[in-house]
């Protein structure tokens, strides 16, 4: 199916169809809708100028992200399988071609609603938002206001979605809104990065030359993009409002607005949770979060492993414990093990000793040990094209089971510190 969108900030037009072809659509037992598509096979009805192939290097990249997501928690798109293929596809250089099979309850984009507005077909686009809501949105088809409502949910499903990749460090590099899911999911696996050192600046993309989707651009970005949605909608909010643009107007603005309180509640509820904290409080962000965050930034600590080793650093039941933090983070850990006291209602040491146990249990859950970095999934695209797929196979188990220790081979392998030549590895959106 054919979008259009906005890439970098400027409206782009009619963009293509993601090289996709749908094989069709599964219904599982539990009423779970899938769309099947092959991605990479070949020329599609809207491929334009290109030939829809697509290269091992960026399919092993979506194969694994996507996977690597779902198991963090993460709205996503979901991988089915990856094959080789004998073909040789030019890019840049000459390289070895690849099908990815991909799932999604549902494929369609921002830009699927923007292609219809921008030809003036308000009855396509009608029929398009008619079809989204009573296959995936059942629950809002009766809504006097189905159209707002639909998509307030939207809104709010973007806003988690960015929470949470906020929460885990992750890049996605084209935030264009032909890459965002009218269901909130993960879409387009291009140059993403899960990031190594902490930079809320940090652009992962290097096309993106004015830093347009950094790191720390990507939550007003989400909103920017669901503001186009809203946009592309609007003749559908005026009609159920009586035709009436004014009303219309404020509803939209309404829907728009909840945006960052929505975004706010999800990052706060997931970064508390990182620090084992049971019963967040408002001010926790601002007493703990941002100044921990601007503490890893000024030392370039590695984000996934600053968490995943303060989860089991230190203990209450030892008043002297504590993680091996430098100086400028010392204060901050006073105050962290404060809140984390202030908690219990006993400071007996029975009461502490239980209640180590449970917030290393906690945090270990939110704190993944293995992510998807960049250079070892360069290294396992490296093998890959000479024949060999054993680290590829490898990684792909530990990415399904990121909170768990894994075995040592497995830490060293997949989670040892980040070499000085793979940092600030960046990719393209050449696929």
């Amino acid at each position: 199916m054919a979008y259009a969108g906005h890439q970098f900030g400027s409206w782009a037009g009619q963009l293509g169809d993601g090289r996709a072809i749908c094989l069709g659509e599964v219904t599982t037992e539990a009423e779970q809708r899938w769309e099947v598509q092959l991605k990479g096979a070949g020329l599609t009805p809207f491929s334009r100028f290109a030939d829809g192939y697509a290269v091992l290097r960026s399919s092993i990249r979506e194969y694994l992200c996507s996977e690597a997501m779902f198991h963090l928690g993460v709205p996503t798109t979901r991988a089915l399988s990856l094959v080789g293929s004998s073909r040789r596809v030019q890019r840049e250089t000459e390289e070895t071609g690849a099908v990815v099979c991909r799932l999604a309850p549902t494929w369609v984009r921002f830009g699927n609603f923007e292609l219809f507005l921008s030809r003036g077909d308000i009855p396509n686009l009608r029929l398009l938002a008619d079809w989204v809501i009573a296959h995936h949105f059942p629950h809002l088809a009766a809504h006097p206001t189905k159209y707002s409502a639909w998509l307030t949910e939207v809104t709010h499903r973007t806003a988690k979605t960015i929470a949470k990749w906020q929460s885990v460090g992750f890049c996605h590099g084209v935030l264009n809104t032909d890459n965002m899911s009218i269901l909130g999911l993960t879409l387009d696996y291009g140059p993403f990065q899960f990031m190594d050192a902490y930079d809320p600046q940090y652009v992962c993309n290097h096309s993106d030359h004015t830093g347009r989707y950094a790191f720390d651009a990507q939550p007003g970005v989400g909103l920017w993009n669901v503001a186009k949605l809203a946009s592309a909608v609007s003749p559908l909010v005026v009609d159920e409002e009586n035709g009436d643009k004014s009303r219309a107007e404020d509803k939209l603005k309404e829907v728009l607005q909840s945006y960052a309180g929505k975004f706010h509640e999800e990052y706060m509820s997931l970064m508390t949770k990182k620090l084992g904290l049971m019963s967040p409080r408002p001010e926790d962000v601002e007493t703990l979060v941002k100044p921990l965050l601007a503490h890893l930034a000024t030392l370039q600590a590695d984000y996934t492993h600053f968490f995943r080793s303060l989860s089991t650093g230190f203990t209450l039941a030892q008043s002297d414990s504590k993680p091996p933090l430098s100086e400028p983070l010392e204060e901050w850990y006073n105050a962290y093990r404060t809140r984390l006291l202030s908690e219990l209602d006993s400071q007996a040491q029975d009461v502490l000793v239980k209640a180590d146990m449970d917030r290393m249990q906690r945090m270990k859950a939110a704190n993944p040990k293995y992510i998807l970095r960049n250079h070892l999934a360069q290294q396992v695209i490296d093998k890959a094209e000479k024949g060999d797929y054993g680290d590829l196979e490898a990684y792909f188990k530990v990415l399904q089971r990121p909170f768990e220790d894994g075995s040592a081979e497995e830490g060293t392998k997949f989670a040892g510190s980040v070499p000085s030549w793979a940092k600030g590895l960046k990719c393209s959106c050449s696929s």
